[in-house]
């Protein structure tokens, strides 16, 4: 098994340290990562500016660590193209710090970049907690998880999706599985705005919290605020 480890917070990020930690106990491990925090793009790629390679001393044993000044579909795109001279077996995102669920998933780098896998034929899987000082479960459950999604399959441009909530792991209330994405964004949008002196207005954009108990039962944002490990599957929009 050879694994390819990307992620949207960047290189150094304690998410995707514990996320390698994990895949190399599944089997050959290889790292590429943005540089720097890549978080709300999506799956966008770097078009004509040139991209930084670098390869990197990783915190966790793995083959082989390299960081790209791009976003996280440019990871996956230059890992395939460009550092790796195999196509991996799987793709795992993440850890991501904040979940990505419901509507937000459409913002997600750590998304995108499976996105950007399962389109070039790469069965992927995306994690996610509620921040990087709430890992405890997912350090402690992602390799079952991941064992067990990796023999499940997945259909043509599907990623699995695993959300896990924060907390210690005695606070886990289990593990829900085929949650729906939740129709509504789990951060709702709240603009300020001030003057700038030369004239113009400055709009900063910060995320509210939706209230627990808001989410339709049976979707993954109602997983998590509840205290469960959600999971549930994305479809590439573009391999219907």
């Amino acid at each position: 098994m050879r694994i390819l480890v990307v992620n949207d917070d960047g290189i150094r990020s304690p998410g995707i340290e514990a996320l390698a930690r994990m895949a190399a106990q599944l089997g050959e491990t290889y790292v590429v990562s943005p540089s720097e925090q890549c978080s709300g793009m999506s799956q966008k790629l770097t078009l004509f500016d040139e991209m930084a390679l670098r390869e990197e001393r990783f915190p966790v044993p793995v083959a082989g660590a390299w960081s790209l000044g791009g976003a996280p579909a440019d990871c996956v795109k230059v890992a395939l193209a460009q550092v790796l001279d195999f196509m991996p077996d799987y793709v795992f995102s993440g850890v991501n710090d904040g979940w990505n669920v419901g509507y937000d998933i459409a913002y997600s780098g750590t998304i995108g970049a499976c996105l950007e896998a399962v389109m070039n034929g790469i069965p992927a899987i995306a994690f996610s907690a509620k921040g990087w000082g709430d890992l405890e479960i997912a350090e402690r459950y992602m390799p079952e998880i991941a064992m067990e999604l990796m023999e499940r399959g997945q259909g043509r441009g599907e990623i699995w999706n695993v959300n896990f909530p924060g907390g210690p792991v005695s606070g886990l209330r289990g593990i829900l599985h085929e949650r729906f994405i939740a129709p509504m964004q789990l951060f709702e949008s709240d603009f300020t705005a001030r003057q700038h002196p030369e004239g113009h207005t400055l709009i900063t954009q910060k995320g509210v919290p939706i209230g627990k108990g808001i989410a339709p039962d049976g979707s993954d944002i109602a997983a998590v605020l509840d205290g469960y490990i959600s999971i549930g599957k994305i479809k590439s929009t573009v391999m219907i």
